[in-house]
């Protein structure tokens, strides 16, 4: 959709809302076309810099004041745009990564980590944005722009900030030739310890990744 067809005429182009709307749909474009699988040895690399991008927008708008949206009740969007084809892409795609643990709340002393996987994580966070784009598109840049935020604070953004962690750790650990923990084969329906995770991560060396993943050679 260009930005003739996503933007009103009358919208400034430096406004918040346009703005935070660009890098919206940026996000959501990018992460359909690299789950394609059309160009894998790039896939890691690229969602990295594509989810560190979407963060600034969540981060401007988790500064931003309070959005008060025009209406008391949520106005009616229709049945929500399936993503399971998508998760189910980035799954086979990042099959000997998707999953890996993480600590919901920072906050909570002695919190267990839990298995996830990137593939949900990237599935949940584009159905999030997805809601808030189709009342952009609609005319509603309020509404869209309260959800966006509403939604930032409680789902989209810990769940963008914890898979971008995973994919840093995972480039850190290729580029810095260091062996990699994997939690390929646990069951994320599980509630697992710390000390379950421990016993259950296998060994995957780093040369075993840099290839397919398409960071580097090691030697």
């Amino acid at each position: 959709m260009s930005d003739a067809t996503l933007h009103a005429a009358n919208q400034d182009p430096d406004s918040f809302a346009v703005q935070i709307a660009d890098q919206v749909e940026s996000f959501i474009v990018a992460v359909t076309e690299v789950a394609k699988g059309d160009e894998p040895d790039s896939a890691v690399p690229f969602l990295l810099l594509e989810v560190s991008q979407l963060l600034l927008a969540g981060g401007r708008l988790g500064a931003h004041e309070d959005i008060v949206p025009d209406e008391r009740y949520e106005p009616d969007l229709g049945p929500e745009q399936d993503v399971d084809e998508l998760r189910e892409r980035f799954a086979a795609l990042l099959e000997p990564i998707d999953v890996y643990s993480e600590v919901f709340d920072p906050y909570e002393p002695r919190k267990a980590p839990v298995p996830c996987r990137i593939s949900d994580d990237l599935a949940d966070v584009v159905t999030d944005l997805r809601h808030g784009l189709a009342h952009y598109r609609a005319g509603r840049t309020t509404e869209a722009l309260w959800w966006w935020q509403f939604s930032y604070f409680s789902n989209w953004g810990s769940t963008a900030s914890a898979t971008l962690r995973a994919l840093q750790s995972l480039v850190a650990h290729v580029r810095l030739n260091q062996p990699l923990q994997e939690l390929d084969g646990l069951d994320t329906d599980e509630d697992l310890t710390e000390e379950s995770l421990a016993e259950e991560a296998g060994r995957v060396m780093a040369e075993e990744i840099a290839g397919p993943l398409g960071l580097r050679t090691v030697k």
